[in-house]
């Protein structure tokens, strides 16, 4: 599955790790914000996600390093999006 595909699926969770401030300055609509230093002491909440996980943030340089962290904690359904607004722009066209 492609990541445009991922993005505009029901089933995939989209996961901002940008800081609160950030994300409250724009967001994706729908998605969710797990800033990249809390990913280790919330590692639960993406054991929950049944579908894709598609991580975001600013440039796609935080998404990038949590990606590679929760796949050295063995998930394999874990991609990086690039910037919140690239998937945002892909989840309403």
């Amino acid at each position: 599955m492609s990541i445009e595909n991922m993005i505009k699926d029901a089933d995939s969770a989209i996961i901002d790790v940008r800081s609160p401030g950030e994300f409250m300055g724009g967001n994706v609509s729908g998605s969710i914000n797990i800033p990249l230093q809390e990913i280790e002491r919330r590692i639960e909440e993406f054991k929950g996600v049944k579908g894709q996980i598609v991580l975001c943030c600013a440039s796609g340089n935080r998404s990038g390093m949590a990606t590679q962290m929760l796949r050295q904690k063995g998930f394999d359904n874990v991609h990086n999006g690039g910037s919140w607004f690239d998937v945002n722009h892909v989840k309403n066209n």
